[in-house]
């Protein structure tokens, strides 16, 4: 992932105002550390850090049209730009950079160009013939975009927080799927997929259809001018992620550069439940395999970074950004810059175990739609920002938008869960890839239960961080905080000290504003909390919140007072998890 920095109509055209957007962009540099460019057209200003993965000898950026008329600044990947390209005839490239394709598109099409796009991205557009410009975010939001505005009423545009909180007056998150226009003045939808409404779809169940989505979807991420590997956890999304790439990796134009062996990564805490897993996998694929330990001390030490890095003070977004933030340190210190990733299945497929409770399947459909819908506060926010910040990018074939299409197109009725029909959470998912002749899994991977990623990496790590919380945050802060936090209002020790770090980092009021709140248990939204009653004692983002569901859930406490609410005994019922949280230095296994 690239970073990128506006500032577009600042009155301002200065050398000190060059030299504060310069500071600012800076300030991204961790997202880009291959090649910094500033492109200034009077009082607006473009500024990029460039992460290579496309044409890394000619793609610097900011990137231009033939006469240099119409400049862009982009962080993305552009999967169907050859095909875009066939489209130009009469135009021009300077480069072979995937992302050339934009500033062209919009000569050809105006500002209607962005749907065409078959990619992840965040681009802004300067067209210096009227000194319009136009911004847009990639549909999900797997690619992280913020929007502010000065007291001079200039806009400023950046990929993280950070480079514009200190000098706007007011910003907040670019909501995906969106595009902002100068010219109108304001946002509009230019991503309208069926699903969006909410309606209840009806297509019949097709699992070739949904498997061979899903394979194309991972085939087109492939697209690579430099070494890459997978993100693998065990569990099945991953697995499955890891077992498409290396089936279909040899003779692709990446195999001929970098050899046809996949090369897989996976974290935990020594003997977690996601180490044993991956390893199987990793095995049974023939995968170069790569495993990472880490100890709960190692997260801990971590966690100031690991905010900075996610700006967001959400519990399960950290617990789960901070195994992750260390996995890729190590992944990039191997000379990797892309890896391919599981994230968004859950959300599609009604993955988490609270799905289980859904009541009936226009429930069921409805939370996957606002699942998908959040993701980019949530999932996307923590993939891009944990691999981001050692300049490592992550692609996740089933935010693709065709695939999205395909499977939330399915009637919902198949997606539900009944466990007496054996079909358990995904189980559409995992139909679909149970080829008996040529199998991609060995079946109880196929089958192997929902892990939350912070769970998987070993329970124990979040038992830890509640307990390093709680030693920092005391019964006295607790009880003030609906008074010191009125936004948001940590209701745990934990969610108190994880605020704290956040708010010395963005104290405006747009960063607080920006982080997502309310009622959760297993990553439910606000609305899946009703389905359950017991749930509302028992209000954690850990998939062992699901009570009755999970292996290995929490005990149900009594409800209690202030920080105390929260569960104290864990019952592991998973055989063969040896928890280890004694220091241990983080080491690596190839």
């Amino acid at each position: 992932m690239c970073g990128i920095l506006a500032l577009l109509g600042c009155s301002d055209d200065s050398q000190a105002k060059r030299v504060r957007v310069l500071e600012l962009s800076r300030r991204l540099k961790h997202r880009g550390p291959d090649w910094s460019g500033l492109y200034q057209h009077g009082d607006c200003y473009l500024a990029h850090q460039r992460l290579a993965i496309i044409d890394p000898a000619s793609g610097d950026q900011p990137l231009f049209n033939e006469d240099k008329t119409i400049a862009v600044t982009v962080n993305g990947e552009i999967y169907n730009h050859e095909e875009l390209r066939q489209r130009l005839t009469n135009h021009k490239f300077r480069t072979g950079s995937d992302c050339d394709v934009i500033a062209h598109l919009y000569e050809e099409y105006g500002e209607n160009f962005v749907d065409m796009l078959d990619g992840i991205f965040s681009f802004v557009l300067l067209d210096t013939h009227d000194n319009s410009f136009i911004a847009a975010r990639d549909a999900i939001g797997v690619t992280s975009l913020y929007i502010g505005w000065g007291l001079d009423g200039s806009v400023w545009i950046s990929s993280e927080l950070k480079g514009l909180n200190d000098d706007c007056e007011h910003f907040e998150t670019f909501p995906p799927g969106h595009l902002y226009s100068s010219k109108l003045g304001g946002f509009r939808r230019w991503y309208n997929p069926p699903w969006f409404s909410e309606d209840i779809p009806s297509t019949p169940y097709d699992p070739l259809a949904l498997r061979h989505a899903f394979e194309n979807a991972v085939i087109k991420r492939l697209m690579t001018d430099v070494p890459f590997g997978v993100l693998l956890s065990g569990g099945l999304d991953s697995s499955l992620v890891a077992s498409i790439t290396a089936r279909y990796l040899a003779g692709t134009k990446a195999a001929r550069q970098w050899g046809a062996q996949l090369h897989s990564f996976c974290v935990g805490l020594e003997g977690s439940p996601d180490l044993k897993s991956a390893k199987e996998v990793a095995d049974y694929l023939g995968t170069v395999h790569h495993e990472f330990h880490f100890t709960v001390q190692d997260g801990i030490d971590a966690i100031e970074d690991v905010i900075y890095h996610i700006e967001t003070y959400d519990v399960t977004t950290i617990r789960a950004s901070t195994p992750m933030f260390l996995m890729s340190r190590k992944i990039k210190s191997l000379g990797v810059k892309m890896v391919i990733s599981g994230e968004g299945s859950d959300e599609i497929f009604g993955g988490y175990l609270y799905f289980h409770k859904a009541p009936n399947k226009e429930e069921f459909h409805q939370e996957t739609c606002r699942k998908i819908k959040a993701l980019h506060q949530y999932d996307c926010l923590r993939a891009n920002k944990s691999t981001s910040a050692w300049g490592l990018e992550a692609r996740v074939p089933f935010l693709d938008k065709e695939f999205i299409n395909v499977a939330m197109a399915i009637d919902p009725e198949w997606k539900m869960i009944k466990p007496d029909q054996g079909h358990i959470e995904k189980w559409v998912l995992r139909r679909a890839f149970d080829d008996e002749e040529r199998p991609y899994l060995p079946k109880h991977i196929l089958y192997r239960q929902k892990e939350q990623f912070s769970d998987g990496v070993g329970y124990s790590w979040i038992d830890g961080l509640k307990a390093h919380a709680a030693e920092h945050v005391t019964n006295k802060m607790m009880q003030n905080a609906a008074h010191i936090f009125p936004h948001n209002t940590p209701t745990t020790e934990e969610a108190y000290y994880y605020r704290m770090i956040f708010e010395r980092f963005f104290p405006q009021n747009s960063a607080r504003l920006s982080v997502p709140g309310g009622a959760s248990v297993a990553c439910s939204t606000a609305k899946a909390v009703e389905w359950d009653a017991a749930w509302s004692n028992n209000l954690d983002p850990s998939g062992r919140a699901a009570l009755g569901v999970h292996l290995s859930a929490y005990d149900l406490q009594p409800p209690t007072t202030g920080a105390a609410n929260m569960p104290s005994k864990i019952i592991h019922t998973l055989q063969g998890i040896n928890e280890v949280t004694t220091a241990q230095e983080l080491s690596i296994r190839s």
